[in-house]
């Protein structure tokens, strides 16, 4: 098996090493890129002084769907087999990927969502943005005819098909629930397995309460356009 673990990270100074020691234990046998998304404070440092990683370094901040890409690029290139998405914010678990991979691996999915809304365990997010999920999730299954749980998750595992069909028309910023679509109308399994999530221990979330409903309004108006309006042609 050829896996690739795929870490963004912005400002993680507190987190990243944890997270990267972690996924070691975890995943020993993959391969573990970090996108470093022109981080600002020590993160870049810290990095460099990690061994057995490979790291990636945007000169500016592009946004997550950026550093994403950065990502999927160097996959492709270097001819990996299978992907996992962990966030370099330490609010995934690496321990449960291989729950992620195994439908992958299996060929039972071409893409495994860990979807913290299944058995609801750990932390659940706050009010304001599980409110928008849940809006998301309800025009996910209208238009995929499929129930998505927890469309903003970044905790997945990929097959390379899947990552060759996202990376045609991936968005630059907040590309989770928009991924989900691009993947599924090109005809590719999408499946969900039970995962936990951790509170941020440190460090402040990218995305402010006034960019969550900035990021909603745009996602439905993508949504919209892309998947209602121009699916119809």
């Amino acid at each position: 098996m050829n896996i690739m673990v795929l870490i963004p990270a912005y400002n993680e100074e507190k987190n990243i090493t944890s997270v990267i020691n972690e996924t070691k234990q975890n995943l020993p046998e993959t391969h573990i890129v970090v996108v470093n998304d022109g981080s600002t404070d020590n993160t870049r440092k810290i990095l460099e002084e990690i061994k057995d990683i490979t790291v990636l370094h945007h000169p500016f901040n592009v946004g997550i769907g950026g550093a994403i890409l950065t990502g999927f690029h160097f996959f492709l290139r270097n001819k990996f087999d299978y992907l996992v998405r962990i966030d370099g914010d330490g609010q995934h678990v690496p321990s449960q990927a291989l729950n992620l991979l195994k439908p992958v691996l299996e060929k039972k999915a071409d893409v495994v969502i860990g979807s913290r809304f299944l058995e609801k365990k750990g932390y659940q997010s706050s009010f304001t943005r599980r409110g928008g999920i849940r809006l998301l999730n309800v025009l996910s299954t209208f238009i995929l005819k499929k129930k998505i749980t927890d469309n903003t998750s970044g905790f997945k595992a990929y097959n390379r098909e899947a990552v060759e069909q996202a990376i045609e028309d991936y968005p630059f910023d907040y590309p989770e629930p928009i991924e989900v679509y691009l993947i599924a109308k090109k005809g590719l399994l999408i499946l969900e397995v039970p995962a936990s999530m951790r509170e941020r221990q440190s460090g402040l979330t990218s995305i402010s309460i006034l960019e969550t409903y900035y990021y909603l309004i745009k996602v439905l108006l993508t949504i919209f356009i892309k998947f209602l309006v121009g699916g119809k042609k």
